[in-house]
This record gives structure tokens, sequence and C-alpha cells, in this order.
């Protein structure tokens, strides 16, 4: 495999939310200015040696919350046979509970919503395919936990020795770890493959709507002042993966 080893420096913003002084944002800086994009379908390897046409869709989609699933169950209607595959499967029930956590369902091993190649609408999540086809961003479709990868948001409250708090956001890169236990058990990850780190734009540009989304406008509008500084001044330290000047 070709991935870059998960230990190598990086690079840490850190900045306080424009709307709100006790929330700091600690961003992974190194991840944010890197190349990395999507190649579902362009030379993903799948995290399931025998299902590589997956990426990262052989297992359901935790929910994040009860608004999360209701908004996908609410996009599940609007779709027909025509663009998703297991459209009778999914009529029979959208959801499961996996170690007291609801997720989608699966189906002959994959994600319920995942359309497998062959498919006269194309491979791929019909739910971003519904997106595409109706105008929108898939972020307004998708489960949470699917639109965001590969950042992860984390929060932590945070005592300071004044005996104050803050609640620290943290965006980082979804890495092998962040799957848990089983993440080192994975096929293959994308963000730590250098064939993935090839977009020309770099990641804090191309995912601007899913940073907004997790951020905020204010918040958005600041880090993306200072990833451009940093560009500017060559100063962050770069991602191991990435084969893009």
């Amino acid at each position: 495999m070709t991935e870059v080893d998960l230990e190598f420096p990086r690079e840490w913003l850190e900045f306080t939310d424009p709307s709100d002084p006790e929330v700091i944002f600690r961003c992974d800086l190194t991840f944010l200015l890197s190349h990395w994009g999507c190649i579902f379908g362009r030379g993903c390897k799948g995290i399931r040696a025998d299902r590589p046409d997956d990426g990262c869709c052989s297992l359901g989609a935790h929910y994040s919350d009860r608004a999360d699933e209701q908004r996908v169950r609410a996009a599940a209607a609007e779709l027909t046979p025509e663009l998703w595959q297991y459209h009778a499967a999914g009529r029979r029930g959208l959801s499961t509970v996996d170690e007291g956590k609801r997720r989608t369902r699966t189906v002959d091993s994959g994600c319920i919503f995942l359309n497998r190649p062959g498919f006269a609408a194309g491979a791929g999540c019909a739910l971003h395919g519904l997106a595409l086809a109706t105008g929108r961003h898939p972020l307004e479709t998708k489960p949470d936990v699917c639109w965001q990868l590969p950042i992860r948001r984390s929060f932590a409250w945070e005592d300071r020795p004044d005996d104050t708090k803050v609640l620290v956001t943290t965006i980082g890169e979804y890495d092998r770890r962040a799957w848990g236990p089983g993440g080192s058990e994975l096929h293959w990850w994308c963000t730590s493959d250098p064939k993935a780190h090839t977009e020309p734009e770099r990641l804090y540009r191309t995912y601007a709507p899913e940073l907004t989304a997790l951020l905020g406008e204010p918040a958005f509008a600041e880090l993306e002042r200072l990833c451009d500084l940093a560009v500017s001044t060559g100063r962050a330290a770069p991602h191991p993966a990435d084969s893009s000047p």
C-alpha cells in the first residue's frame, strides 16, 4: 500500500469564534491546506479488499442525532427507482441499530443507499445523486458523517488557568484512527494516500460549503483568511501525502 505513516508533524491553528468568544476553533492547518480530494470511482481502493467499488460505503452510516436521520429519511422519500437501486428494499426500512446507535441499513454487504456498478443511474450514493439532480449540495441530503468526511469535528470543554472555560471545537483529519479500534484494519484509507492528494485547489477551498456548515459563516470567513495568509507566507507544515505543488 502507498499510505504515509500517521505520525508526522502537523501545524495547528487556533482562533476565537467571531460570533461567540467562549468558543475556540482548533484546526488542522496541515490537512486543510492539503490537496486531498475524493477519488471514488477514480482509483479509490475501498475500505474492504473484497469490495473495492464500495469506497467507504461498505458499512452503514451512523446518524449523528435524530434530526440527521429525519433529514435523510425526507431525502430518501424523494428517491425514485431510477435513481436508487435499492428503492424497493428501502421501502421496507432504511435504518437499523448497531451497538445501541442508529445507522443506515446494509443490503448485499453495502450501504442501502449505495448504487452498485452497472446500475443505470451510475454507481455511488443515491442521496448524493439526488442532490446533484435537484441542484442541491450533497450535505443537504446525505448523513452527517458522509458529507463531513474527510473532516472530523469534535468538542471538548477546556479549563483555563484563570478558572474560565472555553468550548474547543477541533476540526481535523478523519484518518484511520477516527474510525476507532477497527480503523487500523481497513484495507485502505484515502487521506493517507498520495493518490488522493492531487486536487489543484486546497481542501479549505474545495470543502468551503462543508466547512461553513461545520463552523458557521463568520468562523469560516476567519478560517479562510488565516489559511490564505498561511499559503501566501508558505509557513504551514506540509502534508506528507501531498503530491501537488
